[in-house]
Formats: C-alpha cells, structure tokens, sequence
C-alpha cells in the first residue's frame, strides 16, 4: 500500500469524524494528566552504572564484603580547628547515632571514632596490646579522658582517615542499602538524601559546628533540588516560545493552538511514564521541554501551511485537510527519525541513559498525534485573522528568499561545500581530542560553588584520604593470605600503582602486614617488610580484621585500595591502564587482579561503557535517519543531502566540546543523538517541497526559492525559537544543564543554518542537470 494511501484513509478517518477525535483527545488528556500528578521522582545509583560491565559485575559480587561506590561520608568540623572539646565529641557521636538509624544505611558499615571496631593497636613489652579508640567508660568532660582518645587515635593509624590530620574534624562514614528495609522498596535516594539535610545538618551545625556531606545519594539530592528550578526555565521557555509565535502568526489564536498541542504532548508524555511503572530521573528532568520545543517547531509548520491554504482562498477545513496531507508524511518522518534516533540510545548499559531513551522516544511519538492529528482538526474549526491573512497572502523577504536561493548556483554552492570541507577537516581533526568522562574537580552535575562540591573541596582539604578511590580485587584460593608469593605479588602491585601519576596512596593487606611485622619486631622500620616464612606471616596478619575491608572470612578476596588525586578522565585511563597491565603480569592461574569497586571503578567502567558506545550509537542514529529519508524521499541523493549535514555539525558538536572542556559524559552523550533527531527536522521539511517540485520539472533554483518561500521562514523561525529556549539553560544551577544547553543551542542554530546553506549546495552538486 503507497504513503499516499495510507495518507488518504487517514484523512477520511480523521475529518469525517472530526468531533469524535476531539472527545477522544480530550478524554486521554484528562486520564494522563491524572497519571502525570501521580509521577514521582526516581533516583538509584544503579541506573547510572553500566552493570553488565566486567568492572560492575566484580563490583556486585563483592559488594556485601567490601562496600561498595554508594557511601555517605560527613565529616565533622570544629570551627575553632580544635576537636578535643565536649561540644565536638557530643555532635560527633549524634551525628553517628542519627545517621546510624536512619532506613537505607548499612548500619554495620556505619564507621566512626564511636564505632566499635575502631581501635587501636600498640607496641608492649610482652607483644601488641589494644582497644577501642573511644572505651565504653569515656567521659568527654574528662580532661585526662581526652587525652587518652587523643593518644588512642595517634596508636590506630586513622588520622588522614577518620580524623584530619590538624585534628580539626572527625569522618563518620556508611554504605548504603538498595532497599529501605522498612518498606521494602527500592531506597528512595532523594528522600534519604532530604533526611540527611534535616537530621543531621540542620540539627548538629552550629556557630560551633560544621558538617560536610558528600556521596552519591547527596549528590542525587542537590541535583534534584536544582531540577525544582527546570519548572521555572520551562515557564520562561514557554513565555519566550509564545511571543515568537505570535511575531511568526500575528494571531493570538494561532499562538495558542500549537502550544497547547504541545503542552498536551508533555502530558501524555508524562503520564506515560506512570502507566509504563516509570519515573523521572533528576538527570532526565530535561526531556519534557525538549518534547515541547519539538511539538512547538512542527506546529509552527502546521498552522503556516493552513494558513497559506487559508490566504490562497479555501476555507479552513479544505485548508486544514490539504496541510494535513502534503504535512503527514514529511513531518511523520521527522517525527519517526527522532524517536528512532532516541530509541537507539537504549543500547547503552547505562539504567539512567535508557530511561532518557524510553522518555524522550514516547514524548516524540505522542507529538505525531498532538501535532500532526489534533492539530490540524483543531485549525478546521479556526478563524483566521484578516491581519493574518494579509500577512501570509503577501510575505515580506521576496528579496533574501531569491538570495539564498543563490546557493543552489554552481559558483556559490562550490564556495559552501569548500567551506564546509574545510570545517569537517577541522571538526574532525580537534573533536579528536574529545574525552571520554569527567574533565574537572567534583561532582560534574553540579557547579564548582555548590554546596555539594564545596563539601568535597573541604574533606579532601582536611583529610588524607581522597573521596576518588578504587579498589582491584585480588581473588585467590583461601588462605591466600598465608602464601608468601601471593601476598608477595599483592604488595609487588601495590608498590607499582603507588608510582603512578595520579594515585596519591594505596592501602592492602600486605601493606598493613608489614607495619605490623615492624610492631612485633621494636616498631623499627627495616623490618617493615613482609615476613619470609609462613608462621611469621600468619603472625603479622593475625590481627586485621575483616571488617577492615582488606580481607574477606577466608582470606580468598584481598583488595588493594587506591586513593587517587582526582576522577578526570585521563587520571581513570592512566591508572586504569596500569592496572591492567601490572595484574596482567602479576597475576597466575591462582591469582587474579580484578578491576574495579569504589566509585573512581565505578566511574571508570561508565567512561568505557560511554567509549564503547558511541560510534555505535552515531550509526545507530544515522541509519535510522537514513533508511527513513530513503522511505519518504525515494532517492539516495536526496537523502545524502539531507544526511551530510548533520553530520558536519555534529562534528563541529565534538570540536566545541574539546574547546569548552566538555567531556563526552553520561549526560552529554544523548545531546548528540538528540540533536541529530531534532536537527534532521528542517532538511526534510525543506527537502520534501523541494522534490515535489523537482517532480513537476522545475528548475533547481525554483524548486528551492519555492521551498524556502513556503517553509524557510518556519524553518528559520523554528530553530531560533528552540536555541533561545535552551539557552535559558545557561544560568541554571546544574552544571549538566548549562552543558546540555549549550551544546543544544548551538546544534539547533548549526542545523538549521546546514539545512538553508549546505543542503542546497549539495543538491546543486547531486542534481546538475536541473541547475537551469
């Protein structure tokens, strides 16, 4: 059956019932906005990981041994710089008993100078002794009380770890459920993140008292309280959007209409979600506006063809069925292209990337009936302003449509495909040196001065330890740890990644052995080395326990923690890549060296699932943009033409990126597939009256001037209005979103600027025997 067929049966279906549709429209709204009002935020750290990675599955297996990248550190400062004070010791243990009780914290893993297994180990006369660092009788108010706890966390080797090294601040750290084990639901990471503002920073922080809180679910938190601030964008985006239709439409009718079939497509899009068990990520908080602008744009090119029909002499219903015609399949196309190409973002292993895949395709396939069906029924029933009319019967730009059109001409099309050579040949060439993660200090969604960052910046100040640390998994045999050759080639590959560029310290057993073989041995440092037979070694190992993360109950599974200096992408590959190689030559049959835990491993395998995936999504993309072009326009040459461009832009996409210093992240990689969908909009739109006259025998140049006096200035007006709405997202408070916004800005101008100037001068080169 041909498209114009099925165009044909869905016309009749759609205007002979015309009052119908619109009960139907009305009723679904209505269901779906009940729905969206039941659409709840969803934020777990394991939608943003890429589980099927190597890395990710060593990482869940040993996760309930070792923890794992989704903790929670608070640190607790004295402002005075001085921690041996009553005061500090009562906000130190509230804070540990508080955090302790609070549902979706291990509380077996909460860990702080009040935890029991924090003690401490000395050299006597007649071997070790030790204790918990803070006894069961201390009295803070004690002086000679607190200068045993002072001596006591000198003993344990935990300054730089849970003390800082002025003696100013105390850690208390936990790990984190999947669970909340009084719902048994999935934990909800926003609201922990919420209680932990409440119970624990409004509560302990005085003019005495500071406290800092980082971790993944705090980050998930502050992002979410910036997402309340993608409310307000929208509404100015919505403000900015209606006056620029209204300056295209001069009526307020027809201003009205097509942002009210988009805002209809928010909410199907929306309530959706619930339907499907879904809900919104903070990250994905984005895609409704983006779906809005898409719904605006085509709505845009809806009511100027109605309003053409209108100003040549039909009435409002023959005007709104011939648009619907010449409209449905161009626009369905588009509108295919760009959940095809939103789709293709699902073969990504990243939960969080998947659902901004499922969002944005449902929200653009909503658009194909709010825009492309209940629009056009709705401007059947419209009255068209005379100012309108006179407005559309005689347009202005007569002048600058025949301009551009020029760039059909031999000599001004050579001059642009040179131009835009030579502007790939640099694209390519810089967006070379694009990376793969994150390229500053701190969490990356968030600016530099949140609070967020700012508690980071403090606790890698105070404390030795690096909140950018990854652990390499040793498994062995049990008892490995009594075996002299394998805890030789633990420490060996301990040694090695300490001299690597950006690992500031590392910790394993082998390491603690050796402090403790030099303890039984007058503490003297020369025999900080490990023990040459097996008794010796036993000896030494003898008192790490397991709860101290270095061993497992049978001393089969040994990690080797590294603190890095930071989590920048060439930091994670260097390390990473010593890792490999140094576990490679290391390991054996009955040793192995797994990467990775923690949350610079966590980091690390998402830079390689982003690496992995992004040439495949590109021909993901571009294929189904591809075969769809061929589907609608029949001809490869017109699909090249519609194609080339977009690809040259997002070239140029990757080279702005290097020089923003713009990693290729988790929330960066969609915008290229996004803008690909969106930007392919305008050539197909341009493309399709442009073959219709090629069709009729025009000449090139006629063809395009008559393409451009019917859908330039739709065009041209459509992708201004969505770079001014993005743009917007320059001054939010999300530093992904300034991002994001950036990068979409300039790949809506791009594209549509292609589809004018590089389309027509690849169509003068494709089509040279209807040049004229």
């Amino acid at each position: 059956m041909s498209l114009n067929r099925l165009v044909g049966i869905g016309e009749k279906l759609v205007f002979r019932h015309r009052p119908a549709v619109l009960v139907i429209f009305g009723l679904l709204t209505l269901f779906f906005l009940y729905m969206m009002t039941q659409l709840r935020m969803d934020a777990a750290f394991t939608k943003n990981i890429p589980l099927q990675h190597p890395y990710m599955q060593t990482y869940l297996k040993h996760q309930q041994n070792f923890g794992g990248a989704n903790s929670i550190l608070i640190a607790v400062r004295d402002k005075k710089g001085d921690m041996f004070t009553p005061t500090f010791f009562n906000a130190l243990k509230g804070v540990h008993d508080q955090l302790f009780f609070i549902p979706g914290i291990d509380r077996v893993q909460v860990k702080s100078l009040y935890s029991p297994s924090t003690r401490f180990t000395e050299v006597v006369e007649d071997g070790f002794a030790g204790g918990p660092v803070i006894p069961a009788d201390f009295d803070e108010h004690n002086p000679a009380a607190m200068a045993t706890v002072k001596a006591n966390i000198e003993k344990a080797g935990i300054i730089g770890r849970l003390v800082s090294e002025d003696f100013s601040s105390a850690m208390v750290t936990a790990q984190l459920l999947d669970f909340d084990p009084e719902t048994g639901e999935k934990l909800d990471t926003i609201a922990l993140a919420e209680r932990l503002e409440k119970e624990i920073r409004q509560q302990f922080q005085n003019d005495e008292i500071d406290i800092h809180i980082i971790g993944f679910a705090k980050m998930i938190g502050d992002v979410a309280d910036g997402a309340k601030d993608v409310a307000l964008f929208f509404a100015i985006a919505i403000a900015i959007t209606a006056v620029m239709v209204y300056l295209f439409s001069h009526s307020w009718l027809l201003t009205l209409l097509p942002l009210a079939c988009s805002f209809i497509a928010v909410v199907w899009q929306l309530g959706l979600l619930t339907v499907i068990g879904f809900g919104i990520d903070p990250m994905s908080i984005l895609v409704p506006f983006l779906v809005f602008a898409i719904g605006v744009s085509h709505g845009v090119q809806m009511i100027n063809a109605v309003g053409k029909e209108v100003a040549a002499g039909a009435d409002s219903k023959s005007a709104a069925i011939s648009a619907f015609r010449r409209l449905l399949v161009p626009g369905g196309v588009a509108l295919l292209s760009d959940t095809v190409g939103f789709l293709t973002l699902l073969a990504i292993d990243i939960g969080i990337i998947r659902e901004l895949a499922i969002t944005a395709s449902l929200g653009v396939a909503v658009i194909i009936l709010t825009n492309l069906v209940l629009l056009p029924v709705l401007l059947s029933y419209a009255r068209f302003s005379p100012r309108y009319l006179a407005k559309v019967s005689k347009p202005g730009g007569e002048g600058l449509w025949r301009a551009v059109a020029g760039f059909v001409r031999p000599g001004r099309a050579a001059l642009v495909l040179v131009a835009a050579a030579l502007l790939f040949g640099f694209g390519h060439w810089y967006g070379a040196k694009m990376q793969i993660g994150d390229l500053h200090a701190g969490a990356p969604a968030l600016h530099e001065d949140s609070r967020y960052n700012q508690d980071t910046f403090t606790i890698t100040d105070k404390f030795a330890i690096s909140v950018d640390w990854m652990s390499v998994i040793v498994e062995s045999e049990p008892q490995a740890c009594t075996r002299i050759e394998d805890m030789t080639a633990i420490d060996q590959f301990q040694w090695r990644m300490e001299n690597v560029e950006g690992v500031q310290s590392a910790v394993s057993l082998a390491s603690v052995a050796k402090t403790i073989n030099a303890g039984y041995n007058e503490g003297n440092p020369r025999w900080r080395v490990l023990p040459n037979n097996t008794q010796a070694l036993v000896q030494s190992i003898a008192l790490v326990p397991t709860t101290s993360g270095l061993l497992n109950g049978n001393c089969s599974v040994m990690p080797v923690m590294l603190f890095l200096a930071d989590h920048k992408a060439e930091t994670l590959a260097r390390v990473v890549a010593a890792a490999k190689a140094y576990g490679s030559e290391l390991g054996r049959d009955s040793l192995d060296f797994k990467l990775a835990s923690g949350p610079a491993g966590v980091m690390a395998a998402t830079n390689e699932a982003v690496a992995a995936a992004q040439t495949p999504m590109l021909l993901y993309v571009y294929g189904a943009v591809i075969v769809l072009c061929l589907i609608s326009f029949r001809s490869i040459k017109a699909t090249i033409a519609v194609v080339v461009p977009l690809y040259l832009v997002s070239t140029l996409a990757q080279a702005l990126m290097v020089q923003l210093q713009i990693g290729l992240t988790v929330s960066t990689l969609p915008v290229i597939a996004l803008g690909v969908g969106i930007g392919v909009d305008y050539g197909i739109y341009i493309l399709s009256t442009m073959s219709d006259r090629l069709r009729q025998g025009d000449r090139l140049f006629d063809a395009y001037l008559a393409a451009l006096k019917e859908r330039g200035s739709a065009v041209f007006f459509t992708g201004v209005t969505l770079a001014i709405g993005v743009s917007t997202w320059f001054f939010s408070a999300l530093k992904f979103q300034v991002d994001m916004g950036v990068l979409l800005t300039f790949m809506f101008l791009v594209n549509m600027l292609g589809a004018i100037i590089v389309l027509p001068a690849l169509m003068a080169v494709l089509y040279p025997n209807r040049r004229g």
